[in-house]
């Protein structure tokens, strides 16, 4: 699909009926009848690459990590909304904001989309087309489904499953289906893909490894605190089996997540970038650094490209400009809070903490190679300033503090908001990401290419030693984690880590590893941790004195958040129109 996915709005079943005259049997111009699309194999694939476009990329203004702990949107548009549980049935706040940012993940989106699969996957067979092409595209549409119906089951529980294309004439009143139910369908649905797909190619398209990738992390979503919960936390919700598992063995659970995990690695046909051994500093970074500034490596699994928007609107994804510096025109939208950056550890594997004087003292010291790659901070060196501005910082290092004049004033710095440039922009933490963002191009007036990895190696590794852990496997899980630390260069996890503390260690490791990748919304939710980590956003205040003394280092809050105490804010509501359009609709507790 590389960069050239097609709009199918001109197939879009605009079908048509003949008439009995001969005279007035005329085809239309304008649009392609069943028969023509259903025996056209270029027109199926067509078809197939528009039910491509419907899916979810992360590179947007608002990013999924500012409706987390990851970080905070300095625009404080609708994402406040969410993260502090004030949506309703009628307000989703970023879900339905002017950006299209979410846009994709609405219901009506989703479903419109499981219809284009079941359009599909019920015409496919019914025109004589066959051979090896054909069998690819159902493995892919078996994947498409699984993967709207994935977003689906982790943002609104059990949903309405559905396998047929409806008609106009159909009863389209449905219920919700259960949890459980809602989980087999999805993997019922990536088997079949697995089954029909190849172990590689083109991986902005569908292979085996992708659905079974795919797969490794429901199974592991199942496994998890929430969907095991019997909705507990919903006091009085008369269809918990909506939300969560109700029986069974939920050791079974993780033993399947490990085992959906373990075949993939099983494959043999993927690889973490960079290796495994342990890398010195400077190679880790650039390890992890290049992982994301390129168009596919060994660790890619399955991969969106998004150039093929050309709205360049808030809806058109542009990573460096929506999130890089303001001194250097970006305009820094999602930017990290100081409890992610204080979530890295030092270089030796123990924790930070500013109760240690010199840790403290130097808190961008001796830490874990991936806050280098991931984050932009105070005198950190990035690239060269712009033109207009390079007079002021040749040597292109970030300025989010403030300098001491010989009066006792303050100048601030150029990346700072009081800076002179761009002075609506710009970060309230004093931190801008780095991850994802290349060096190389002026974001100002370019937009970068490369593609929105959708499932990476490195989850799976990740999912592998989490099941692990859950089943008390702690020296298999071990091995798994230390292989990413290595990479990173990072020290391997000592084999008298275990339990709780092994538990603790794999969560930072995975929230540090897939920052700002979309995972960590749904994990704090899964483990049911976040009324503990939704807290005020803190930021750092810095002060470089005027005499050369020591740095001032001062945390402050940057943006009030809580989380909502009914913790209604665990799934998403469906809205009130799609609740007026199905009377059998049950809403989600909170609503």
């Amino acid at each position: 699909m590389k960069k050239r996915i097609l709009l199918f709005g001109l197939i879009a079943m605009a079908f048509t009926t003949g008439c009995s005259d001969d005279f007035l049997d005329v085809k239309p111009l304008d649009r392609y009848s069943d028969a023509a699309v259903w025996s056209d194999q270029a027109l199926v694939k067509n078809y197939v690459n528009g039910i491509y476009e419907g899916m979810h990329y992360g590179f947007n203004a608002e990013m999924f990590a500012s409706i987390s702990d990851e970080a905070m949107d300095v625009w404080g548009w609708e994402t406040q909304a969410v993260i502090n549980g004030d949506i309703s049935n009628s307000y989703l706040g970023v879900f339905t904001h002017f950006s299209g940012s979410y846009n994709r993940l609405s219901w009506w989106s989703l479903y419109k989309n499981v219809r284009n699969c079941n359009v599909f996957l019920k015409n496919i067979d019914l025109y004589g087309l066959s051979g090896a092409e054909v069998e690819r595209m159902k493995g892919e549409v078996y994947f498409l489904r699984g993967y709207y119906y994935y977003w689906l089951m982790s943002l609104y529980g059990g949903v309405p499953v559905i396998d047929t294309a409806y008609q106009p004439t159909d009863d389209m009143l449905i219920q919700r289906n259960t949890l459980e139910e809602t989980v087999n369908f999805i993997v019922e649905n990536l088997d079949q893909a697995a089954a029909l797909l190849p172990e590689s190619g083109d991986k902005a398209r569908a292979s085996k490894g992708a659905a079974m990738a795919l797969k490794s992390r429901v199974l592991l979503y199942a496994a998890s605190d929430l969907f095991n919960s019997q909705a507990s936390w919903a006091s009085g919700y008369s269809k918990p089996e909506l939300l969560s598992y109700m029986g069974g063995d939920r050791t079974v659970r993780w033993q399947a997540a490990k085992d959906a995990a373990k075949a993939v690695i099983d494959m043999n046909g993927y690889s973490l970038h960079g290796g495994t051994a342990q890398a010195p500093g400077e190679q880790a970074i650039n390890n992890y650094v290049s992982i994301f500034l390129n168009h596919g490596t060994n660790e890619d699994i399955f991969y969106s490209y998004y150039d093929n928007v050309n709205d360049n609107g808030w809806a058109s994804p542009s990573p460096g400009l929506f999130n890089g510096p303001n001194g250097y025109h970006g305009w820094g939208g999602n930017t990290p809070t100081q409890q992610f950056i204080d979530s890295y550890e030092m270089a030796d594997g123990s924790s930070f903490s500013w109760a240690n004087p010199a840790q403290a003292a130097a808190p961008y010291q001796n830490r874990d190679p991936r806050f280098y790659a991931n984050t932009l901070y105070d005198g950190a060196h990035w690239r060269q300033r712009p033109d207009d501005i390079i007079a002021s910082d040749p040597a292109g290092i970030v300025q989010t503090g403030y300098y001491e004049n010989a009066d006792g004033t303050y100048r601030a710095g150029l990346d700072t908001r009081q800076g002179p440039i761009e002075d609506w922009n710009g970060s309230y933490t004093g931190y801008y990401i780095r991850k994802f963002i290349d060096p190389a191009i002026n974001h100002q007036y370019e937009r970068q290419k490369y593609p929105w990895r959708q499932i990476r190696y490195a989850e799976v590794l990740l999912n592998y030693a989490e099941a692990c852990i859950e089943l008390g496997q702690y020296d298999e899980a071990r091995t798994y984690l230390n292989m990413i630390r290595g990479r990173a260069g990072m020290p391997a996890i000592a084999a008298s880590v275990t339990g709780a503390d092994l538990k603790a260690r794999y969560r930072n490791e995975r929230k540090i590893e897939l920052a700002w990748e979309q995972h960590r919304y749904f994990d704090i939710r899964r483990w049911m941790i976040a009324p503990e980590v939704i807290k005020n956003v803190g930021g750092i205040d810095i002060r470089h004195p005027f005499n050369g003394g020591p740095t001032r280092y001062n945390v402050i809050d940057v943006q009030n958040r809580k989380w909502n105490a009914n913790n209604k804010t665990y799934f998403m509501p469906i809205l009130l129109d799609e609740i007026n359009r199905n009377s059998l609709l049950v809403q989600n507790p909170g609503y």
